[in-house]
C-alpha cells in the first residue's frame, strides 16, 4: 500500500478564497480585520511562523502588528503589551506565540486577554465553551486538522457528517493548543477518542493505542517519532509537527514532522506530509477567526 499525500497547499488555497470573500464583505461594510501577534524571545519555529502570519495578513488586507519582545523581559510588561492590543480597536484578533520563557507564565496572559479577540481559545472563557461544543473560536491547528480531515473524506466519496461515528481516534499530545481541543472536536463528530502522552508511552503503551487508531492525530513534537510498524494498516494519519532539523552536511535547516512518512504511507490509507500538510491551513484558518473575530466585534458595537 502507497498513501496518498494530502495536498494541504491546496486546501489551504480553497480556504483562502473564502476568507478573502468574508475580508472583501467587511471591508464594505467598513470593518477591517487586525491581526496582533505577541512573540517573546527568539525561539526558531515561533520566529519563522510570524514572518508566515505577517505576509499572509498583508496579502490578505488584514492590518498586522508583531509585539516582539526579547526573551528576559518581565511577566509585567508582557501583560501590559496584552492590556495595550485589548483596548487598540483596529486589532480584532491576538495570537501569543508559544514558546512562552519559563519565567513568564501562560496562564496569566492567557487570562489577561480580551475573550474575544482571543483566536486561538486559550482564555478559560473560551476553552470552555468550546468543551462545551459550543465553541466562540476554534483554535487554528485543531481546527485545520479537522478540515483536512473533512475535506479528504469528503473528497475520497464519503460523508463527514457520518464518516467519524464510532471510530478509534487517537490524538498523541495532549498540549492545550493542540492535543486537548482536537480532543473536544474528535468527540463532537462522535468518534471514540483516545489522549495518548509522554505517560502512555512511559507506561509501555503508546504503540498498543496507535496501533488501534482509525485515525491518528501527531503531535508530540518529536521528529519522525511515529513510524510505520506504530500504525494501522489502512489509518488516516494526520502529521501537525513541526520540527527544525539541521543537514550535517549542507548546515540548512528544514522543517520535518512528527511522522517518518517514508515508512508510515507504506501501510496508511492517506497521510499529512511535512512540509505542505497541516501548516499552510493552520495559517489561513488563523486570518479566518481574526476575520470572524472582527465580525463578531462589530455586531456587539452595533447593538
Amino acid at each position: 500500500m502507497t498513501a496518498i499525500r494530502i495536498d494541504g497547499e491546496h486546501l489551504a488555497a480553497e480556504l483562502r478564497a473564502e476568507v478573502e470573500a468574508d475580508t472583501r464583505a467587511l471591508e464594505a461594510a467598513g470593518v477591517v480585520p487586525g491581526l496582533a501577534t505577541l512573540l517573546v524571545g527568539d525561539d526558531y519555529a515561533s520566529v519563522a511562523y510570524e514572518r508566515r502570519v505577517r505576509r499572509l495578513s498583508e496579502e490578505l488586507g488584514c492590518r498586522y502588528v508583531c509585539e516582539h519582545l526579547p526573551g528576559g523581559v518581565e511577566e509585567a510588561e508582557v501583560l501590559a503589551i496584552v492590556g495595550k492590543l485589548n483596548a487598540d480597536p483596529r486589532v480584532s484578533g491576538i495570537l501569543v506565540l508559544r514558546p512562552l520563557p519559563s519565567h513568564v507564565d501562560e496562564g496569566h496572559v492567557y487570562r489577561r486577554l480580551d475573550p474575544l479577540k482571543d483566536i486561538e481559545a486559550v482564555h478559560p472563557e473560551n476553552a470552555g465553551l468550546l468543551a462545551l461544543g459550543q465553541p466562540r473560536f476554534v483554535p487554528s491547528t485543531p481546527a485545520s486538522v479537522f478540515w483536512m480531515l473533512d475535506r479528504y473524506v469528503a473528497d475520497t466519496g464519503r460523508d463527514p457528517k457520518t464518516f467519524y461515528n464510532g471510530l478509534d481516534l487517537v490524538l498523541v499530545g495532549r498540549s492545550n493548543n493542540v492535543g486537548k481541543p482536537a480532543l473536544w472536536l474528535g468527540l463532537a463528530r462522535n468518534a471514540t477518542v483516545i489522549s495518548a502522552h509522554k505517560f502512555t508511552a512511559q507506561a509501555g503503551r503508546l504503540k498498543a493505542h496507535t496501533r488501534a487508531a482509525d485515525i491518528l492525530v501527531v503531535a508530540a513534537g518529536l521528529p519522525r517519532f511515529v513510524t510505520g510498524d506504530m500504525v494501522k494498516p489502512g489509518a488516516i494519519v494526520i502529521d501537525v509537527g513541526i520540527n527544525p532539523e539541521k543537514d550535517a552536511e549542507t548546515g540548512r535547516v528544514r522543517m520535518v514532522g512528527d511522522v517518518d512518512i517514508d515508512s508510515v504511507e507504506e501501510v496508511a490509507e492517506a497521510v499529512s506530509p511535512v512540509p505542505g500538510g497541516v501548516g499552510p491551513i493552520t495559517d489561513v484558518f488563523l486570518l479566518r477567526n481574526a476575520v470572524h473575530a472582527a465580525r463578531l466585534q462589530a455586531r456587539l458595537h452595533e447593538d
